[in-house]
């Protein structure tokens, strides 16, 4: 299927097409996962005590009270705002938030037995109570397609979080990155709130206006190439992307901006030629920050020279990416254990390190299992876009699958040296209140998205967007009901004619009103091509 058939929803896509009706919501399967995922988390939790002290941890029958609590009132909480949710979407972030917490609270105990900071487990948990909350109030939205009325106040939103940390007294600059704002004793970066906003305003524009940018002009080495003036909303994103990589020295947001708008256009317009221009455009800009910008180019030292003596002990050098490596090497096939390793020797072992810190522990065969985890949930959105009917819900649900599926290819892919270091998290699993909130939000929206998919045709609401439609199938529709709305405004006026008496006139201003208003109407129409 290709991902213009996809995004306009063609007959190949439709729900009697693809599959048959549910004949169950899979809430009692989201239970059981629930469950297991319970046990992760809680069983990291657990073990790590009793392989360091030889008990378990006196407070852990009240936090597991407390956890399985609020797991249960949130499954019941989709149970009844999303009864056909995709049922594995909900375990696996809790499955994975879990395991977050357990290795930060880990690190925790290494932190304070070396006297250094610690209690960032703590402030973990608050940050997850505040994105579960959000998580349901998200759910309080029936319709995802209400979304699209708010297009421009989500691009201007998203606009306006990328310039909050350049605003006086508010941002700051962390390890020559000004990404950063502070409120009291609290940071927070606005960033990761930007790809939520910013994939809803993709998706509503690019449904829009896929028609126009679909279109080919000169076919250049086996490439159909969009015309030149067509070309405008990408340079536009391609130069918020450069400005947030020159100016903020953040290549790993600016690298996720990008490729998101590239990837929804694709499957948008099912046109390669997007992802080479887009390509071909990011290029110059990352070999740019590469040589010109200091934050960068060590970044990009460390990854092209990493076991450099000179490149290892310099300031800002290969030594965390070092270290890092050879933690997951000590951790082999089956990891030390929970507990057992040396993560904390690594710098942000929490936060963009976690992932070193859980390969360490847990093995190969652990880190494997996670990345299998991740690979399901973006499995699940992508399998959502497809049975979707409408090209907005299609489009939101690839780009917010593909922003999870992008932070974990970077991540991993930096600590692995795969790819330079870009400062990213990893989605439920790092350290970080505006990551972890973010994410949450995004899987709110596809639990949304998935409700919708999964609903049974015969509950489904009878709508023809018009909008949603090719050009021509929508302009033959709208002529159509033009010429039948015309017809029985005629015939409404003749029958009046007839009965009604010659002192009273011919006039009949109110007969094509009320046939209007008499019929129901199941077309909401969308601009006249």
């Amino acid at each position: 299927m290709s991902s213009s058939e996809l995004a306009a929803g063609s007959p190949a896509t439709t729900p009697a097409a693809s599959f048959s009706p549910m004949t169950h919501s899979g809430r009692w399967a989201e239970a059981g996962l629930l469950v297991l995922s319970l046990a992760l988390g809680l069983g990291g939790y657990a073990l790590t005590a009793l392989n360091r002290s030889g008990s378990s941890p006196a407070q852990l029958l009240p936090i597991a009270g407390v956890v399985v609590v609020i797991t249960a009132l949130v499954h019941l909480w989709v149970r009844r705002t999303a009864p056909w949710a995709d049922p594995t979407l909900l375990p696996i972030a809790v499955a994975l938030n879990g395991i977050g917490l357990a290795m930060i609270q880990r690190l925790d105990l290494s932190y304070e037995r070396l006297g250094e900071a610690h209690g960032f487990s703590v402030r973990q948990a608050m940050w997850t109570g505040l994105g579960v909350l959000l998580f349901c109030l998200v759910l309080l939205m029936r319709d995802y397609r209400l979304l699209r009325r708010w297009d421009r106040w989500a691009m201007a939103g998203g606009l306006v979080f990328l310039v909050l940390p350049f605003v006086p007294g508010l941002g700051t600059e962390i390890y020559g990155a000004r990404i950063w704002i502070h409120v009291g004793p609290m940071s927070f970066q606005p960033a990761e709130l930007t790809k939520v906003l910013l994939a809803i305003f993709f998706a509503s524009f690019l449904v829009a206006n896929r028609d126009n940018l679909a279109l080919a002009g000169r076919r250049i080495l086996g490439l159909n190439l969009p015309r030149a003036r067509h070309l405008v909303p990408l340079l536009v994103v391609w130069g918020v992307s450069i400005a947030v990589l020159v100016l903020q020295r953040d290549l790993g947001s600016s690298l996720l901006l990008f490729g998101l708008f590239v990837v929804t256009l694709f499957v948008a317009t099912d046109r390669p030629s997007w992802l080479i221009i887009g390509a071909a455009l990011f290029a110059p800009a990352a070999w740019f920050a590469a040589t010109h910008l200091t934050h960068v180019q060590q970044r990009f030292s460390a990854w092209l020279d990493a076991m450099d003596p000179e490149v290892y002990n310099a300031p800002g050098g290969s030594w965390q990416l070092v270290t890092g490596l050879f933690g997951m090497a000590s951790g082999g096939l089956l990891g030390t254990g929970w507990g057992q390793g040396y993560p904390n020797l690594v710098t942000f072992a929490n936060s963009d390190f976690i992932v070193a810190s859980l390969g360490e522990e847990l093995g190969l065969t652990g880190t494997l299992a996670l990345l299998m985890l991740y690979l399901i949930l973006v499995q699940r959105g992508l399998r959502t876009a497809m049975h979707l009917r409408d090209g907005f819900g299609k489009l939101l649900a690839v780009g917010l699958s593909f922003t999870i599926a992008l932070q974990v290819f970077v991540v991993v892919g930096g600590v692995t040296r795969l790819i330079p270091l870009t400062g990213l998290t990893t989605p439920f699993l790092a350290y970080g209140g505006s990551s972890l909130i973010a994410n949450w939000i995004i899987l709110a929206l596809l639990v949304r998205l998935s409700d919708a998919a999964r609903r049974p045709v015969t509950s489904a609401p009878r709508i023809i967007d018009t909008a949603e439609l090719p050009s021509s199938i929508r302009r033959a529709v709208l002529d159509a009901e033009t010429a039948e709305t015309a017809t029985s405004a005629k015939e409404t006026a003749s029958a009046k004619e007839t009965k009604a008496e010659p002192a009273t006139g011919t006039s009949s201003a109110s007969g094509p009103q009320a046939s209007q208003d008499d019929q129901p109407t199941t077309i909401v129409k969308g601009a006249r091509p």
